[in-house]
């Protein structure tokens, strides 16, 4: 959106135990991309599956109940307040066969809904846009190496500390599409990271 001439803002949203490397690692990369505004917004009631320590059949323990929702609520009034036309999401083709609110039968309505219930979204024809829907893991991770994006500040793991534990769930998923795409991550010490004995 950038190399298109948009003014972009970033939201962070921050929700109960979200691992402290996550959100350090948005903070580095809103300032490395040079946003104009990066925000971050506190939801400490919204729980992970795991957190509640509840099964949702199909779905990963990090799974947050109709996640989102909210998170595309709270990204609405930002857009509304600032006056922005596009609301950009980055999920990728892998996230839709998991997750029912990523899909096209979700974000058509919800953008009808946010344009009719703010005459300045209406006005603004606010569109909800997410460039890498139809793609893999793989082939975000070779645009974004591509595009030069710093994958060194990229964050995946869903556990709090220092360096990624390469055990999780997140660590294992970020290992495997490194792997496919043939590239080498900048994070991984070695060739056994994360391995599980």
């Amino acid at each position: 959106m950038k190399e298109r001439g948009f003014h972009v803002r970033a939201l962070t949203l921050r929700f109960f135990h979200v691992a402290q490397g996550e959100m350090a690692a948005a903070r580095a990369i809103g300032e490395a991309a040079g946003v104009e505004e990066h925000r971050f917004v506190e939801l400490p009631d919204m729980k992970e599956a795991s957190d509640l320590k509840r099964r949702f059949d199909g779905l990963p323990p990090s799974y947050i109940p109709m996640r989102n929702s909210v998170f595309y609520g709270v990204a609405a009034g930002f857009a509304e307040e600032v006056g922005a036309g596009y609301i950009v999401g980055g999920h990728n083709g892998e996230d839709a066969k998991v997750f029912r609110d990523v899909g096209e039968a979700f974000f058509r309505p919800l953008q009808d809904s946010f344009r009719a219930g703010s005459e300045l979204l209406e006005k603004k024809r606010l569109a909800i846009v997410r460039p890498l829907s139809s793609m893999t893991k793989p082939r975000v991770i070779k645009l974004a190496e591509d595009m030069g994006v710093p994958l060194e500040l990229t964050w995946s793991c869903h556990e709090d500390g220092k360096a990624h534990c390469w055990r999780c769930t997140g660590c294992r998923g970020r290992r495997d599409a490194f792997a496919r795409a043939g590239i080498r991550d900048p994070l991984a010490p070695g060739p056994n990271a994360g391995k599980i004995s």
